[in-house]
């Protein structure tokens, strides 16, 4: 069994309830972030879903440079935190350079660490030394159990608050594969660990100046790494998909969330 690690309300491991990290890939605007939030965090209590938000407030890695990246850190955390204040609930993004740390941390709960991003010493040392709970997302390029490494520079700083994210493996050129083995290994580090059902189906710079990717895949393979073992499953949502200003390809429509969830909580009882 796993650390538990708490984010507000919420419990990851230990023994705790399968928990949901949702919400859009970026924040387009402060109307449809808030209005999205809004909406989950209605689904969260009616369902009884130990909940976190997730928005990034700046794409960093987009594929090409006139890729919509964001409304920055400023307005972006602007933005949190009112989501965080409006609705009652837990605030996850994600932080690219030292220089973001601070500022994040002041306002949301979780600072995710990107994949592209997961051996930044600096980086993850400054996101331990916040204090806030840090997300470290495996990079698609690293063996599950080379995440001790990762693990252990953020633990250097004292912070013992680490959550794990599997989000695919390079499987040759455009292509991802979701390798089930991989939630047993990082289990196994001792940190309640996270699958990433959405961008697991995406394909890397796949569509010529964007990321593709198939969405209809994503919910066969929520179910899948809820049945091997996880604490905590990692899905971007949108109130239309195919309008996404990021991740449009891999995104699970808002629609189809509660089904999905039910479907999860079921699985995660058998498990």
């Amino acid at each position: 069994m796993t650390k538990q690690v708490r984010v507000g309300p919420v419990r990851f491991g230990g023994g705790a309830p399968l928990a949901l990290i949702a919400g859009p890939c970026v924040i387009e605007s402060r109307a449809g972030c808030l209005a999205l939030a809004g909406q989950l965090a209605k689904l969260a209590r009616a369902e009884k879903i130990p909940f976190i938000f997730k928005a990034s407030f700046d794409k960093a890695n987009r594929t090409s440079l006139n890729s919509y990246r964001g409304p920055g850190l400023v307005r972006g955390l602007e933005i949190l935190r009112e989501v965080k204040e409006k609705y009652g609930v837990p605030v996850l993004t994600d932080v690219h350079e030292v220089a973001q740390v601070a500022p994040a941390a002041a306002v949301v709960d979780v600072l995710q660490i990107p994949a592209f991003l997961c051996r930044q010493t600096d980086l993850l040392l400054a996101a331990g030394a916040s204090g806030a709970v840090v997300n470290i997302k495996k990079g698609q390029f690293l063996a599950p159990r080379d995440m001790r490494h990762a693990i252990a520079k953020v633990e250097s700083t004292g912070n013992r608050r680490i959550l794990i994210t599997e989000r695919g493996a390079s499987f040759g050129y455009n292509n991802l594969v979701a390798d089930m083995r991989s939630l047993l290994l990082l289990r196994e580090l001792g940190y309640p660990v996270i699958f990433d059902a959405t961008h697991s189906v995406q394909l890397p710079g796949g569509a010529g100046a964007v990321s593709g990717g198939d969405g209809r895949f994503a919910p066969a393979l929520a179910r899948a790494a809820v049945a091997t073992g996880c604490d905590g499953v990692f899905l971007e949502t949108h109130v239309n998909p195919p309008a996404a200003l990021s991740d449009a390809a891999n995104a699970i429509a808002l629609a189809a969330l509660k089904k999905l969830w039910r479907q999860l909580i079921a699985i995660d009882g058998i498990v």
